[in-house]
């Protein structure tokens, strides 16, 4: 029988019938890995990634376009968490935009500025400023730009 105990009741630990309740799968072990939910993500909080800061120490002036290049390995040194080694694994295929890193790893655009700015820091990254095309240059002909938003428009 329920018992109230401030304003709820507990559950059974028993089905009506008196049988022992069917027994459940077993729960995964629980691992050094990150943890996951399904719907929500990683449980690791953006905040707890950069300890709080929300521009990068330093300086170092990340834009979304700038590229970032490895320059050294990383030497295990401690305080590089998975976050950080992420990002390092993506920038050592190449020379990658800040704002495609982010997409890649899954972060927020602000945590990956953070963190870059940590690894240049460190000296294991190099953040080029963007080289903007020259005004001659069609991908940047004003007529097709405003083309090009007027079909997304449409989309």
């Amino acid at each position: 029988m329920a018992r109230r105990t401030t304003g709820r009741t507990r559950k059974r630990t028993r089905p009506p019938s008196g049988r022992p309740p069917a027994p459940t799968t077993p729960e995964p072990a629980v691992s050094d890995e990150h943890w996951y939910e399904d719907e929500t993500g990683p449980m690791v909080r953006p905040y707890m990634v950069t300890r709080g800061r929300t521009r990068p120490s330093g300086r170092h002036t990340i834009d979304l376009l700038s590229q970032v290049t490895a320059v050294a390995q990383d030497d295990g040194r401690p305080g590089s968490d998975h976050s950080r080694a992420a990002l390092l694994a993506l920038v050592r295929r190449g020379p990658r935009p800040v704002v495609e890193l982010a997409a890649d790893a899954d972060l927020p655009l602000t945590v990956v500025r953070v963190l870059l700015g940590d690894l240049a820091e460190a000296g294991l990254v190099r953040v080029d400023p963007p080289r903007w095309a020259a005004t001659d240059d069609p991908a940047t002909d004003p007529e097709i730009l405003r083309e090009i938003a007027a079909r997304l428009r449409e989309l």
